[in-house]
């Protein structure tokens, strides 16, 4: 991003503080000015200095320092973004109060502009009746509240409540500078499916068939889905070094017809189907039990093995079929997505037309792909095509940006589809 963004990080006090240090540090290395706001509890997990040392700006925590500067009033009006990592239920508690009682709280107050919460904290203190009624207030009131990641918490303890991933953070706040809408929480009660990454088709116990399908567009819709109140489950396929999206419960598969599998358990339930995952369209006819060893070791012809191929099932088109037999009752909207190449029979849009045609999904996400082009790199474009004949540009931008685009236009669709 070009432009120059000032932002806050206000830190409550929590174990996860330490965490922020990573937000801090992410946010700063992407160009903004990021002056951290601390509560004095989180100074008691982290000192003023090693967010001095991140940040370049000095640390204050109490509305009677420099006064002069009326820092209480002054931080927030001048912000383009406040993320508060971690958020605790005490700090939760006391922002949809209206408190002000320290520098944090009254920033919060003058502040314009997006706020982020990320909350950390025990399950219990999560699911407790204040704590719900004080997330529903601030989401009233505009302000973003992240639904926590589930996993390890203080001591033994196991659940929701975990503060998502300094990177999913740092992803967030970035989107919400591109975007300042781009996470209403508007899918409560939607249940989403989406498939992400390649397949791996074995050959042998060592070697398959893949492709470059790196699963950072499927995640991204998962991601932002979840962070909009849906209930998501996300099948993910080859995705090394994606860590698992906050508050969406991930299943792990790795060739196609695993995928076809988890598929049909799972979409029976959902309303919603995002086919992001590239599924291998051909799989070895016959898997070697052993390594196929070189041609040149002792006791192996000089030929090179030929490996048979077996078309894999269309998980998309037989998705839409079993729609349209009834036996997907909950569905109401089908997503696919199109990786393509122009030849010499059309461009992108005349393959994404006819594939749209031919796999009879209600929306196809369309990407151009090449050599640093939608595989492997973060960020994306292309169209979104529907069956109505709609066609949208989806300009370029990271992968979360057009995520939130995509979620958009299903959200749209479903509003449509109940009218």
């Amino acid at each position: 991003m070009s432009e120059r963004k000032r932002i806050i990080v206000g830190v409550a006090g929590g174990i996860a503080a330490y965490k922020a240090c990573t937000v801090v540090r992410r946010l700063s290395e992407a160009g903004h000015s990021v002056r951290v706001v601390p509560t004095e509890s989180a100074l008691r997990f982290v000192g003023a200095a090693t967010f001095e040392a991140l940040s370049h700006h000095p640390v204050r925590t109490d509305v009677f320092s420099d006064v002069d500067e009326v820092l209480h009033v002054r931080i927030g009006q001048e912000a383009d973004l406040v993320v508060v990592a971690p958020a605790t239920a005490d700090l939760l508690a006391r922002a949809a109060s209206g408190r002000a009682d320290d520098l944090l709280t009254a920033t919060l107050l003058t502040a314009h502009c997006p706020v982020l919460f990320a909350p950390a904290m025990h399950t219990e203190m999560w699911q407790h009746p204040a704590t719900v009624e004080n997330v529903a207030t601030l989401r009233r009131r505009g302000a973003i509240v992240l639904e926590p990641a589930h996993g390890r918490l203080t001591g033994t303890d196991t659940g929701a409540g975990r503060l998502p991933e300094p990177e999913e953070i740092a992803t967030f706040a970035q989107l919400l500078l591109e975007r300042s809408d781009a996470l209403p929480h508007d899918l409560s009660g939607t249940r989403v499916l989406v498939t992400a990454g390649g397949t791996r088709e074995p050959i042998d116990p060592v070697r398959f068939i893949g492709n470059r399908s790196s699963g950072k567009q499927g995640y991204a819709v998962a991601r932002v889905a979840a962070q909009r109140g849906a209930d998501v489950t996300l099948i993910a396929g080859n995705t090394v070094g994606l860590a698992d999206p906050a508050g969406v419960h991930v299943v792990h598969i790795g060739s196609a017809g695993q995928l076809k599998d988890a598929v049909a358990k799972h979409a029976p339930e959902a309303h919603v189907l995002v086919m992001a995952a590239a599924v291998a369209d051909f799989r070895p006819t016959h898997v070697a039990t052993s390594k196929i060893k070189k041609s040149h070791e002792p006791g192996h012809t000089a030929d090179a093995p030929v490996i048979e191929l077996t078309r894999t099932d269309d998980v998309l088109a037989s998705a839409v079929r079993a729609r349209a037999d009834g036996q997907l009752p909950n569905m109401r909207a089908i997503v696919g997505f199109a990786a393509e190449t122009g030849d010499a029979n059309g461009d992108v849009l005349f393959h994404a037309r006819s594939k749209l045609r031919r796999k009879g999904c209600d929306l196809l996400v369309v990407n151009a792909v090449g050599e640093g082009r939608a595989f492997e790199v973060d960020v994306n474009d292309g169209w979104l095509l529907a069956a109505d004949g709609t066609e949208t540009g989806l300009r370029h931008g990271s992968k979360t940006l057009m995520a939130s685009r995509i979620v958009d236009a299903i959200g749209t669709f479903l509003r449509h589809r109940d009218e």
